[in-house]
């Protein structure tokens, strides 16, 4: 006599024959691709933040106004991202939103040479439109590859945005090292990307997203709500707004608050947010193995809880050493509650592009319109202080990550002899 068998693995499909097929292959090729570009093209402004900075001679709370523009673009982005989705499909909405990144991060570099800061604001504008419009669209792209083949996808795409940040980063740091000029560095990012864009476009599928509903009025505004009023789907996408929070903090501030906080010089703090994107990187490429094995819920929980260890050490810890090592936990914890959380909500109900919009757009909204608002705790009581915040959000995602397994269970059994 035994209990209820134990739960199905977390994907339950064989590995598909699609994973073979031509067209499947380059269109998941691509989606490596519309990820690697953006994370290259953030972590190469957010390792020049401090020449930024200097060049247009702000302090830190007129530097997190002027990240103010990446908040309102992204906001703008993601408010739309949905809609668009849905009306036009995944592709046009990614190759815009790339659009928007490139056009943004050429802003950027002419706003560093002028100096400008209300030019530096609009390319952040621009960058965040992009960033927040797009990376909508390319998620429920990866989730409907990930759907359709049966193989956790979401994870190492992320991962390839992971593996654009330590590009990105290690340019930068060496650019920094070297006193290259901030505007010829990012029109360097700038054609590197165009290149990539023309190149990936091709292999996505139009179609993807779009929605099934009627679009009477009545249905529509019908279905929306009922989305928001899944309690599971919201405690996920609590779970990501933490997560995402953790990741976009150290994306817009790790690299000042090593040289502001703990007194490296730019270089060194670059050099630390090489580790961080290292580490979130070989979270996210090894995410896989342990979501085969161990379910969502166990994962996420671990991760938030390395990720809250390494607050803790980079927020108290007055050892230089310990706070840039300590740095390799926040960045393994960061890893996976992203994409983990985005896998969760397509299979948590009905309706998967609605699902995976409403959880990305949450993610998005914390990770790129959170981190700026810590500029201003950051001018009043140091960043090391202002990151309190994130590890608040980050300790509660312990707490709800069982809301991330959303499994099916096999039908239980009296008798297994």
């Amino acid at each position: 006599m035994r209990g209820p068998p134990p739960a199905r693995p977390f994907f339950r499909a064989p590995r598909s024959l699609l994973l073979t097929d031509p067209a499947v292959r380059r269109r998941r090729q691509a989606l490596y691709l519309f990820f690697f570009l953006p994370g290259i093209a953030m972590s190469s402004w957010v390792t020049r933040t401090p020449d930024v900075r200097d060049q247009l001679d702000v302090s830190t709370a007129e530097m997190g106004l002027i990240l103010f523009g990446l908040s309102v673009g992204s906001m703008i982005g993601i408010l739309c991202s949905g809609r668009f989705v849905e009306r036009l499909g995944t592709r046009p909405v990614i190759v815009l939103g790339t659009a928007l990144i490139i056009s943004g991060t050429i802003v950027i570099g002419v706003g560093s040479a002028v100096p400008s800061a209300p030019l530096v604001t609009a390319g952040l504008f621009l960058f965040g439109a992009g960033m927040g419009s797009g990376e909508v669209a390319v998620n429920v792209d990866g989730a409907d590859v990930e759907h359709i083949t049966g193989t956790p996808v979401l994870p190492t795409l992320h991962g390839c945005f992971s593996l654009g940040t330590v590009v990105g980063a290690l340019a930068g740091m060496t650019a920094t090292a070297t006193g290259f000029p901030v505007h010829w560095h990012l029109a360097g990012i700038t054609l590197a990307a165009t290149g990539m864009l023309i190149h990936a476009s091709r292999a996505l599928p139009t179609g993807v997203g779009l929605s099934t509903r009627p679009r009477t009025a009545g249905p529509a505004e019908q279905a929306a709500p009922q989305v928001w009023k899944d309690r599971k789907l919201l405690l996920i996408g609590a779970i990501v707004l933490a997560m995402a929070l953790a990741e976009g903090a150290a994306n817009d501030w790790l690299p000042l608050l090593m040289v502001d906080g703990h007194g490296l010089d730019a270089t060194a703090g670059s050099l630390v947010y090489v580790g961080f994107a290292a580490a979130m990187t070989l979270g996210r490429f090894c995410g896989t193995f342990f979501l085969v094995r161990f379910g969502r819920a166990a994962v996420l929980r671990t991760s938030a809880l390395s990720g809250a260890l390494g607050l803790v050490l980079v927020i108290f810890s007055d050892n230089v050493a310990v706070a840039a090592t300590s740095v390799l936990f926040w960045g393994l914890g960061a890893s996976l509650g992203f994409p983990v959380a985005l896998s969760a909500a397509g299979d948590s109900g009905p309706d998967q592009t609605a699902r995976v919009s409403l959880v990305a757009i949450i993610g998005y909204v914390a990770f790129l319109v959170g981190p700026p608002a810590l500029g201003f705790l950051g001018d009043h009581y140091g960043l090391r202080t202002a990151m309190v915040a994130v590890l608040v959000f980050v300790a509660s995602a312990i707490l709800i990550a069982p809301a991330a397994d959303t499994r099916e269970r096999a039908p239980a059994t009296t008798l297994d002899v």
